[in-house]
């Protein structure tokens, strides 16, 4: 009996998400210059995931 898509391990999770974290968001506008030490981490900017 095969496995549902949905239960499979995290080896077959690779799909892009358009969804990011908070912290994922944060590096994203490090890296930018866009962000801070200090700054406030609620109200981010809205970023795309980088490809």
């Amino acid at each position: 009996m095969s496995q549902h898509k949905s239960l499979q391990g995290a080896s077959g999770l690779v799909v892009k998400r358009n969804v990011l974290k908070r912290f994922e968001r944060v590096e994203i506008l490090k890296k930018r210059g866009q962000w801070k030490e200090g700054d406030r981490v609620m109200s981010l900017r809205k970023t795309k995931p980088d490809v």
